[in-house]
Formats: C-alpha cells, sequence, structure tokens
C-alpha cells in the first residue's frame, strides 16, 4: 500500500487511505432490526451464551451472548458478509458519488446497512448510538493498535458505547489476517465447514500454489505497486504492507525503494513527481484499485504513457486494503499469477 495505511501521516495521505476523496457521505437505509444481523446466524448454527474473542491488540473482549449488532469498517463488514455475518452498520469507503458500492464493499448490500460515515473522519456517533451496538470491529495499520477509520476526536466517545475488536493488517503476510478473520467470522456463528468457505480457501491455496509457480518461471519480471494522485506517484516497499509482503514471500521481485526514501511515508512508500515516474524499471505496474485514486484509464500525464510497463499493456490492479475472506483474495494472486505467466520484459 503506498500512501494510505499510516495513521501518523499528513492529512493528505490519511484521506488518500480511505478511497473516498472528494466523495460526499451517503447514508443508506438501515437494515431490520434483528432479522438481517450476526445473531441470527449464530442462532442458526446452534450458538448461545456467553462469547469472547481475543484481538491482535491482545484485549479479550467478553460479551453475556454472541454480538448480534455488529458495526464494522466497510472492508471487515465486508468479509464477514462473505462469511454469512451481515453487519448492522458500517463506516468507511462505502458508496461512490453515484450511490453504488465502493469496491470496499465488496459484495454487501449497501442499502441493508446503516452507513455512519462515507469518508475519512466522517463517523456519526449519534447513528452509532441508534443503532444500540454490541461491538465495533475494524482493522490497524500500526503498531500502537489504533482503530482504522475511527476518528481521534470522538474515540472516548464511541468506546463508551460498545467494546471494539482491531484485526492487524500490519507488517505481516497476508495470510494471517486472514485466518483471523475467518476465526471471527466462526465466533460469530458463521458456518465455516459450508462449501462456499471451504472452496474458497482451496481456491485461495491453489492461487497461492500459481503464483509461486509463475513467479518462479519469471523470476527477471520486475513488479511495481503504484498509486496515482493529481501531483505525485507513490512507489509502495514490500515490508509493511500485508499483501505485498505475501506477494514477495511467494517469490514475486518487486520494486523496492530504499528506506531512505520511504522516510516520508513512514516507511510505507515513496513520493515522487510525475516528472519522474521513471525513476525505477518495471516490466508489470500493479496500481491502486481504491475510489480516492486516479486510475490508470485516467492518467494523462505524458510520463506514464512513455512508461515502458504501460506501453506494453502490463498494467494489472491492485487491492491495498484487501477484503480479508479468501473468496475476495483469490483474484488478487491469481490476478498477479496471470500476469506474470503472460508478461514480457521490457525494462
Amino acid at each position: 500500500m503506498p500512501h494510505a495505511r499510516a495513521t501518523h501521516l499528513t492529512r493528505r495521505g490519511l484521506l488518500a487511505a480511505g478511497g473516498a476523496l472528494g466523495l460526499g457521505a451517503a447514508l443508506a437505509a438501515c437494515g431490520d432490526d434483528k432479522g438481517e444481523g450476526g445473531g441470527s446466524t449464530a442462532a442458526r448454527n446452534g450458538r448461545s451464551g456467553p462469547w469472547s474473542f481475543k484481538d491482535d491488540r491482545g484485549t479479550t473482549v467478553k460479551l453475556d451472548k454472541v454480538p448480534a449488532d455488529i458495526v464494522a469498517f466497510t472492508g471487515v463488514g465486508a468479509a464477514l458478509y462473505d462469511y454469512g455475518i451481515q453487519v448492522k452498520g458500517v463506516f468507511g469507503p462505502t458508496t461512490t458519488a453515484g450511490g453504488k458500492a465502493d469496491v470496499q464493499a465488496g459484495d454487501m448490500d449497501v442499502s441493508k446497512v446503516t452507513v455512519l460515515g462515507n469518508a475519512w473522519g466522517q463517523f456519526s456517533v449519534e447513528k452509532y448510538a441508534a443503532l444500540a451496538p454490541d461491538m465495533l470491529i475494524t482493522t490497524m495499520f500500526d503498531a500502537a493498535g489504533t482503530l482504522w477509520y475511527v476518528p481521534e476526536e470522538s474515540k472516548k466517545k464511541i468506546a463508551q458505547l460498545a467494546p471494539s475488536v482491531g484485526i492487524s493488517v500490519y507488517d505481516r503476510q497476508l495470510t494471517r489476517p486472514l485466518q483471523r478473520m475467518w476465526e471471527l467470522a466462526e465466533s460469530l456463528g458463521a458456518d465455516m465447514k459450508a462449501a462456499k468457505a471451504t472452496d474458497a480457501k482451496k481456491r485461495f491455496e491453489e492461487a497461492a500454489s500459481r503464483l509461486r509457480a509463475a513467479a518462479k518461471a519469471k523470476p527477471g519480471i520486475k513488479v511495481m505497486a503504484g498509486s496515482a494522485s493529481d501531483q505525485l506517484f507513490y512507489v509502495s516497499g514490500t515490508d509493511l504492507s500485508i499483501d505485498l509482503e505475501y506477494f514477495k514471500a511467494l517469490g514475486v521481485n518487486f520494486v523496492e525503494p530504499p528506506e531512505s526514501a520511504k522516510r516520508q511515508g513512514g516507511g510505507w512508500y515513496e513520493s515522487l513527481s510525475w516528472e519522474n515516474v521513471d525513476k525505477y524499471e518495471a516490466d508489470i505496474i500493479m496500481m491502486d484499485d481504491r475510489s480516492s485514486t486516479i486510475q490508470p484509464a485516467d492518467i494523462t500525464k505524458a510520463t506514464w504513457k512513455k512508461l515502458p510497463a504501460v506501453k506494453a499493456g502490463q498494467v494489472i490492479a491492485r487491492s491495498p486494503e484487501p477484503i480479508l475472506s479468501y473468496e475476495k483474495c483469490v483474484p488478487l494472486l491469481s490476478g498477479l499469477a496471470q500476469a506474470l505467466e503472460k508478461a514480457k520484459k521490457v525494462s
């Protein structure tokens, strides 16, 4: 992930992190009071009685019953949805300016959740309180355990209304948070023995094997992870991002900016002017697919169009904030594997 995750960085970087720059808040209708909640799933699967879960801060949340009214960061809600758990409310990039589901909302029906905020800094504490939440779930992008998209100025009020669970997506390989989300969904009553879940996990493992083989067959193909804004081009390092760390472990040969160059980006990325976008040689460019960033088809910079990978049509999408279900992560691996298999050396 280039400029999106370091929560201690500039306001520009933070805003870009949420994938909702320039978008207004969009509030969708709330789902049925209990019928759409995770508690109904738990009931169907015979889950009852006390519930507890130890999150990645080392905090153990204990409740008298399985949480039914859950509010989550949009991407977390999307992952739980894939496992059959419907959250009641979300915060984070959920709808686009046209009212359609944001890429980070996955397959969720955004008309069935209450959107507490659609952009960075937007979180309606009043709407949150009105949902009478049992629990809040989000990710964490730093070692301090900062809850992603929970505004600093209102975090104390939010914490008083319900306990929180944090899943770390900082400085580890993708497989770890995937497993943690699996465990969380199972604790909430999801049927992890269902064919949909087990088949997705198997397909993920097969996609990983395919990517490993493709990387081994094309060791000389250099891959660059980038993200575009109007003024700058960001080149991600692989050391902190869960997807890039995992892809690198599978053998993918990445462009790696030096630590000194990434320092201004909190260790996540190097910022380049568009005049210097050709600083690194790359055969494949993976571009940030979030709605806060400029997509490849909309980049008009002449220096971008002259890049060998761009001229060769070797530009693919990347999801810097993966939806943490095996189903949604399969295409991330298979897409990169396919790009490697077809790639020509152009740098």
